[in-house]
């Protein structure tokens, strides 16, 4: 994969920067939830000591642009706390395509933040002074019903169901719902409002 240029967005109380060494304390709070260590932690982070896997999660995600990839930390403008992430993946590996990630730590819930951010990453990634991206995917077990709701307020429409798709790390499946979002789709109000 080709090297991204990091990138910011500034949404006015919170901003998508890069992620960067000093975010390991917020990171370590908000992997404390168990929703984020079930659906996006990753098996490298939770087999590894508690207090190890804040810093496991993070070195791939600093390095990440360099690898092709576009993480997002969402930080409170304030304080420049991380409250959540937002990844664009896999950009171009497929042509003009590229797979969402996020989550929104426990602080932070209940302001639509993780579709105002996807949005935002999404639109940046649409963009000619962007990503020029065409399409970007998601999943999420249909068990994880808040991501659900957070694609579809972010303008990621409802493709189908993926059977047996998502595996925990204890090998437990789901079904998962595959969502896409179109650079040519009509664009959604700004999620949130």
């Amino acid at each position: 994969m080709a090297a991204l240029q990091p990138h910011r967005i500034d949404l006015g109380d919170v901003v998508l920067r890069p992620f960067v060494a000093s975010d390991e304390p917020a990171v370590a709070l908000a992997l404390e939830d168990p929703g984020i260590l079930r659906w996006t932690a990753g098996t490298a982070v939770i087999s590894s000591p508690a207090d190890k896997r804040a810093r496991r999660w993070l070195e791939p995600r600093i390095d990440g642009w360099a690898r092709g990839n576009a993480v997002f930390a969402v930080a409170d403008t304030a304080t420049d706390q991380v409250i959540g992430s937002v990844t664009l993946r896999d950009v171009h590996r497929v042509p003009d395509q590229a797979v969402a990630a996020y989550w929104v730590s426990p602080l932070a819930r209940g302001r639509r933040l993780g579709a105002r951010a996807l949005d935002a990453a999404a639109r940046w990634g649409f963009a000619t002074d962007g990503l020029r991206l065409h399409r970007i995917s998601l999943d999420h077990s249909l068990v994880n019903e808040g991501s659900c709701h957070v694609a579809l307020r972010a303008g990621f429409q409802l493709e189908g169901v993926m059977r047996d798709y998502y595996v925990e790390p204890t090998g437990q499946r789901h079904d998962s719902h595959l969502h896409a979002r179109l650079a040519t789709d009509a664009v959604p109000q700004p999620a949130g409002s």
